[in-house]
Order: structure tokens, then sequence, then C-alpha cells
């Protein structure tokens, strides 16, 4: 090639690789995510306790309506003496974007969570015939609880 066709080349392959560098800066700038306009929400009531014996319990209010508590206790829940947990009960309740209080109440234990509020889903009832069964099952002494 002669010198200014080789120029040339170097010229255009500099402006490529420039255009690829803004193209790529410009999808980086793109993809960022926005900054978020969030303003902090202010606890208004916040109270706990922590006994020597494990109990506890603890409630907050924010300005926004939304509020939680909870309170525990150590229980025994298995057979040896060792087998000691924290069972927890509690509810926490918010507005939410169609201004409707949602709350929920729970119980975590040795059965597990268990969660309730009006908004969760429910089962069917147990059809009847289940039941009779159930109940027959339950007469008849061989069904265990």
């Amino acid at each position: 090639l002669s010198s200014s066709a080789h120029q040339a080349e170097r010229t255009v392959s500099k402006s490529k690789m420039k255009f690829v560098i803004l193209i790529a800066l410009v999808a980086a700038v793109a993809a960022a995510p926005a900054e978020l306009e969030v303003k902090p929400v202010a606890i208004v009531r916040s109270a706990s306790d922590q006994s020597a014996d494990g109990s506890y319990s603890f409630s907050f209010e924010s300005e926004d309506g939304t509020k939680v508590e909870e309170v525990g206790e150590q229980k025994l829940v298995g057979p040896e003496p060792e087998d000691i947990g924290t069972v927890s009960r509690g509810s926490y309740s918010y507005t939410g974007p169609d201004n409707v209080v949602v709350t929920v109440n729970w119980v975590a234990d040795e059965n597990g969570f268990q969660a309730t509020g009006d908004h969760l889903p429910t089962p069917p009832p147990m059809p009847a015939h289940v039941v009779k069964l159930l109940a027959d099952l339950e007469a008849a002494g061989l069904l265990k609880k």
C-alpha cells in the first residue's frame, strides 16, 4: 500500500474505534439506573424490650402509617431439654398503592411460619365427603392427631 492509502486506512480505523467507544459510552449511560428521589420515612414511635429469660418485644410506627409489632419467647419445642427455640408472633401493616391498609398477623413456632390477612388467599373448603371420611376415621380410632 502507498503511504497515503495506509494513512487513510489508519484514519478510518481510528474513526471507527472512536465511534464504537462513543456507542459503548452512550449504552452504558442509558443502562445506568436512574437516581430515584426517595424521601426518607421518619419513625414516629419505637419501643423494644429484652428480658434475661430470652423473651423480647419490639414495635415501631413510621410517618407513612407503617406499623410493626413482634413478641417472642423461648419454648421447649422437642423432647430433649436442649430442644429450645424461639417462638414469635406479631403483625405488620402498611398502606397499599390503592390507599387500602394491608395487615398481616403471623406466628412463627415449632409448626413453622403462618401468616393470616384479609388479602391473602385461602384454600377452598374441604368437600363434604372428605370431612365425613375424616370424622369416620377419627371415630374408629384410625386417625392420629
